[in-house]
């Protein structure tokens, strides 16, 4: 099969599945065409079977803001002339599904569309109303819709008022990109001391509640002297940076930025936060979980599809950090659950979320749209 990816390239959810489902699906012996305005970041040194295509956007004058989607869609068209490509697949349905759907009215038709949804381009973009009927169209005139988990199908149907089918195919992640060693010489390096250490990582965004990832350290930390590393950037960072400031623990909170592969920092903690106000499905808590690190989180949205209570780690109501950190406290105190906790997240990861397994299911999607 020839396929065509489109996703933003820079470090998030969305780009990290989509880069890493291309590169799965060309080991599979299918040409993969990634159709970007920049490298995809997870891409690395381009491998065999696999073309980038870098969407150029006209900067003239008369435009205040560039028009990428145009280009994009422009772009698409070309690439499937030239190569032959047989099926679209964008992740993020703002811009790229209603650019892949001009591409097809360039071409007079041409490639099957799969529009796939990652979370904010739906419950936060693509519900503002003035892209509202702009992202409706485009996933209204795909041939397939996928979302994450069923916490975002769900509020698919209900904030677009769609009827159409949206399949659940999950986030998945490789086990084999954690690598031990590496983690004890970032465990070495956060926690000198040998203390315990909590990680977070996402895009520092408000609905991350990185006061909250904070504050259920502090309440640890009271108790049992501990490290905590913050991976990824973001606007709520200069607000975080006061806190710990504020709070007398900048000594034991490091902010390491984004780091790749952040896998390596996942699996030198011994617990991974993850307080969110709204999270359609939690990949940072997967890879912690991968990694063999248990979870201890909000239940907001897909959360709970991915960590199960007692099964690898815990959820709790939004805000409530009193009830997490007595969680991690616990989990902490206690080697044995901890031992136990950490081989259950692995195994749950691994049976439930591996690459092969997820990747199947798109495959598969993939010649049914086709028939072959």
């Amino acid at each position: 099969m020839r396929i065509g990816v489109t996703c933003y390239p820079t470090v998030g959810g969305s780009g990290t599945v989509a880069t890493e489902l291309g590169l799965e699906i060309a080991r599979r012996g299918h040409e993969v065409h990634f159709i970007c305005y920049a490298l995809p970041y997870r891409l690395g040194r381009v491998p065999p079977g696999v073309t980038f295509h870098e969407v150029t956007i006209p900067n003239y004058p008369l435009f205040s803001y560039p028009p990428y989607s145009l280009a994009l869609a422009s772009q698409m068209a070309d690439a499937v002339r030239t190569h032959g490509i047989e099926l679209l697949h964008v992740h993020y349905a703002i811009p790229h599904a209603i650019s892949a759907y001009l591409a097809r009215e360039i071409l007079g038709g041409g490639p099957k569309l799969i529009v796939t949804l990652h979370g904010t381009d739906i419950t936060v973009v693509g519900a503002d109303p003035s892209f509202l009927p702009i992202v409706r169209l485009g996933i209204e005139r795909a041939d397939a819709v996928t979302a994450v988990s069923r916490s975002l199908a769900q509020e698919t149907h209900e904030l677009l008022g769609i009827t159409r089918e949206v399949e659940v195919i999950p986030n998945f992640v490789d086990p084999a990109r954690c690598d031990a060693d590496f983690a004890a010489a970032h465990r070495r390096r956060l926690s000198p001391d040998g203390a315990p250490l909590l990680v977070h990582a996402s895009n520092f965004r408000p609905v991350k509640r990185i006061l909250d990832v904070l504050e259920i350290f502090r309440r640890v930390n009271e108790r049992l002297p501990a490290h905590l590393a913050m991976v990824g950037d973001g606007p709520e960072r200069p607000v975080a940076e006061r806190f710990v400031r504020d709070a007398g623990i900048a000594h034991r909170v490091e902010f390491l930025g984004n780091v790749s592969p952040v896998e390596g920092v996942m699996g030198a903690g011994d617990v991974f936060l993850l307080p969110s106000s709204e999270e359609s499905f939690g990949l940072a808590a997967l890879e912690a979980m991968a990694c063999g690190v248990p979870v201890v989180a909000s239940d907001a949205g897909g959360i709970p599809e991915v960590v199960e209570n007692g099964n690898g780690g815990y959820t709790f109501p939004v805000g409530d950090t009193a009830a997490m950190a007595a969680c991690v406290l616990g989990l902490l105190a206690d080697p044995d659950e901890l031992a136990r906790q950490r081989a259950l997240a692995r195994a749950h990861a691994a049976a439930n979320f591996s690459t092969a397994k997820v990747v199947d299911r798109y495959e598969a999607l993939y010649r049914r749209l086709l028939g072959c």
